[in-house]
């Protein structure tokens, strides 16, 4: 019996617990700290997150937020898990704990760090550098040799011109073009993509 642990009851999670069947996976439970969730994905949620270490099998965490998704991961030894329809070069590294969806295409000679998501129909090209816990998101495309900082969000649509650099604990907001390097935390909007103004 292949048991795998999820840490997370969300919609996340429901699209893991799918790549997860798809990778032989046939025993899944969730774990998760909202006490009225008892199912998820035909699954029964079976304790809170801070029993992860304890529970025995793999295990992968499902959750959105970077920072909540770290903590965890930091403390428990996790799986990847990638969608059999990803095409992914055979010259790719891909960290623990990072999930690569449906669709994506990964080109030869990319890093992603650990704790990543690659979502559904995103592409990351050649020679790019993913930081840890950094979220590509659905239908988000980086063009070849950028290099993307940690705990960062692409968001749904983005696309980062080639050769870019983008720093630390930055959000790229959907359908923005990001076509110069950023190397100020921050979220960036529009085409071409500019820090946006706090509203007092």
């Amino acid at each position: 019996m292949n048991r795998l642990v999820i840490i997370g009851a969300s919609g996340h999670g429901k699209v893991i617990t799918d790549i997860a069947i798809k990778n032989g996976y046939d025993n899944i439970v969730f774990l998760d700290d909202d006490k009225h969730i008892k199912m998820c994905a035909g699954f029964p949620v079976i304790g809170g997150t801070c029993e992860a270490e304890k529970i025995e099998g793999d295990k992968i965490v499902a959750i959105g937020n970077a920072e909540i998704r770290e903590k965890i991961q930091s403390g428990i030894e996790t799986v990847t898990l990638i969608h059999p329809n990803a095409v992914i070069s055979r010259r790719v590294r891909i960290g623990k704990g990072s999930v690569v969806m449906a669709g994506t295409v990964i080109n030869s000679d990319v890093t992603i760090g650990d704790g990543c998501i690659i979502n559904t129909g995103a592409s990351v090209d050649h020679d790019c550098k993913i930081g840890q816990y950094t979220h590509i998101s659905v239908g988000a495309h980086v063009a070849g040799t950028c290099e993307i900082g940690s705990n960062v969000w692409i968001g749904a649509g983005a696309i980062v011109s080639n050769n870019i650099k983008i720093c630390d604990n930055c959000m790229i907001g959907a359908g923005a073009v990001v076509v110069g390097n950023i190397n100020k935390e921050g979220t960036y909007i529009g085409l071409p993509a500019r820090l946006k103004n706090k509203i007092l």
